[in-house]
C-alpha cells in the first residue's frame, strides 16, 4: 500500500494530514531561517553584534527545527528515524558550541567553532538524506552521498577554522 502524498513546489511530502502538513511548514521555515542565519553568523567578523545576534537567531531556530524534527519524526518513526537523531545531534552540537562560549572553557574558541560548525553540518546532512532524491543534480548522486557530502565540505572548513582563525590561533599562542 503506497502513502498519500503532497506535493508543494515540486517536492513530495509523505502526508496528506493538514496537521503534518502544517508541521512540516514550520519546520520548513524554521530550517531556512536556520540556514540563512548560520550562515550569515559564520560569515561575520567574531565580534559583539552581527555575529552573536545570527548565532542566537540560529540556535533558537534550530531548538526549533529540532522540536518539530521530533514532532514529525514520531509520527513516521520507521521512516524518520534518521532524522530524528540527526535533528538531535545538530542541537546538542550547538548547545554544547553556545555552553563552551558563555561559560568560557578552556580553549573554548576550539570548542565553539567545533561544535557550531558540526552543527551546521548535521543540519546540512538532514536536509540532503530527507530531500536530495527530489532536488536537481542530488538526485542523479548514489544516497551515500547525502551524508558524506557535507561532512566533505564541512570538516576541512571547520579544521582549517580552528587552526586558522585569528581568536583560535590567539588562544593557542596564549597557553603556550
Amino acid at each position: 500500500m503506497t502513502e498519500a502524498t503532497t506535493s508543494v513546489a515540486g517536492l513530495e511530502i509523505p502526508s496528506t494530514d493538514p496537521m503534518f502538513l502544517a508541521g512540516v511548514g514550520v519546520h520548513v521555515l524554521l530550517g531556512l531561517a536556520c540556514a540563512i542565519a548560520g550562515l550569515i553568523a559564520m560569515l561575520s567578523r567574531k565580534r559583539a553584534g552581527r555575529h552573536v545576534m545570527y548565532g542566537t537567531i540560529y540556535f533558537r531556530c534550530l531548538a526549533g527545527v529540532a522540536l518539530t524534527a521530533t514532532g514529525l519524526a514520531a509520527v513516521r518513526w520507521d521512516e524518520d528515524r534518521h532524522l530524528f537523531v540527526l535533528g538531535v545531534l545538530s542541537f546538542a552540537a550547538a548547545y554544547l558550541g553556545r555552553r563552551a562560549k558563555l561559560q568560557r572553557w578552556r580553549n573554548w574558541v576550539r570548542w565553539h567553532i567545533t561544535a557550531m560548525g558540526m552543527s551546521y553540518v548535521f543540519l546540512l546532512i538532514a536536509f540532503y538524506v530527507d530531500n536530495g532524491t527530489q532536488l536537481p543534480v542530488w538526485r542523479d548522486l548514489p544516497h551515500f552521498t547525502y551524508w558524506l557530502l557535507p561532512l566533505a565540505v564541512g570538516v576541512p572548513l571547520i579544521l582549517r577554522a580552528v587552526l586558522l582563525h585569528p581568536l583560535a590561533r590567539q588562544a593557542r599562542a596564549g597557553s603556550r
